[in-house]
């Protein structure tokens, strides 16, 4: 066992997240009002230089180590018929990932960043979540330690991405159980499917609801239950980032769903996360709004694995070029009004 060996001690540490360092951010944004622009013209590029100056605890912040981890895991739901495409694509994709011929490798390179790719028993899928919990606590633990520790060393920032078939489905679950309505207000078509598997999805996450329950009230005992391997990884990164004061940048429907947990337990707990971008999946731009996170991007992407996020790494590093780089109105000698 890793880090975590109860659910109290999870649950414990969801309790305990450092803040930013505010003398580091009280600097970074006093920065930005000296430099030889008009305030706030660089509008949201200003908002990202100082965040990323507070969760660093650096006044001019850097992008020198970006480090992108992909977690994959099955799902016992897709026997439901929830997506376009087999279960043992997951396993296929992983390999692919390993040889280097997937888009995240394309991206992660094109941003100067490095890739892990993490199966979490891809061969063995979590139980089917309409008629029992996905995981035991035992496989939560796991999982949520597989993630912890894949965070080591205080990166500049991660980046957190997923590849599962059926796992926008997994994340409709998580949506519906800690939001509330129905699946149908929540899933999307994620790998293409029909009409037909719409509905199945749709019914697949309001069975999981009357299966589960109360139980689902409750945000870890929720990502037990109908969560997932990989959604439980990305939710123990996004912890160690918190504790290690790591500034991340979200993915896609499934990686903002696998935060959620941690925001439904503190209001403030997704602060050091920014949503990198909007997905075409329906149920994403929903919850985004849910969690009052505003996205950097919006190109109709829906493909996960850190794709879009990795393509907002290009927003930061301009952010933090223009921080870092632009003269003060004295440095220059410009009147500044």
């Amino acid at each position: 066992m890793g880090r975590f060996t109860s659910i109290e001690e999870l649950r414990k540490a969801c309790s305990d997240l450092p803040a930013r360092d505010p003398e580091a951010e009280k600097q970074a944004r006093d920065r930005e009002g000296m430099l030889t622009k008009p305030p706030g013209s660089l509008g949201r590029l200003e908002e990202l230089a100082v965040w990323l100056a507070g969760w660093q605890g650096r006044v001019k912040p850097k992008l020198d180590r970006v480090e992108v981890f992909v977690f994959a895991g099955s799902h016992g739901v897709t026997a439901r018929g929830v997506s376009a495409f087999p279960a043992e694509v997951t396993a296929q994709m992983v390999g692919n990932f390993e040889a280097g011929g997937a888009a995240i490798n394309q991206l992660a390179k094109q941003v100067g960043a490095s890739l892990t790719v993490i199966p979490l028993h891809v061969d063995r899928p979590t139980a089917d979540f309409t008629v029992a919990p996905a995981m035991d606590e035992e496989a939560l633990l796991e999982a949520v330690n597989a993630g912890y520790d894949a965070v080591k060393d205080r990166p500049d920032l991660i980046v957190l991405g997923e590849m599962g078939i059926g796992n926008t489905t997994v994340a409709a679950a998580l949506s519906t159980a800690l939001l509330g309505g129905a699946g149908a207000d929540w899933v999307g078509r994620g790998t293409g499917v029909d009409d037909d598997g719409l509905r199945r999805k749709a019914s697949a996450v309001d069975d999981a609801v009357t299966c589960h329950g109360d139980a689902l009230k409750d945000p870890i005992e929720a990502l037990r239950r109908v969560g997932g391997r990989e959604l439980a990884a990305m939710f123990g990164a996004t912890l160690a980032a918190r504790h290690q004061r790591v500034p991340v940048l979200l993915d896609g429907f499934v990686c903002t769903a696998a935060a959620l947990p941690l925001a439904s337990l503190d209001p403030d707990g997704l602060a050091h996360a920014w949503a990198a971008h909007v997905s075409a999946e329906a149920g994403h731009r929903r919850l985004l709004d849910a969690m009052q996170l505003k996205p950097l991007l919006d190109l109709g992407m829906r493909l996960g694995e850190a794709s879009g996020a990795c393509l907002a790494v290009n927003i930061l590093r301009g952010a933090i070029a223009c921080h870092n780089g632009m003269a003060t109105f004295a440095e220059a000698g410009v009147s500044d009004g």
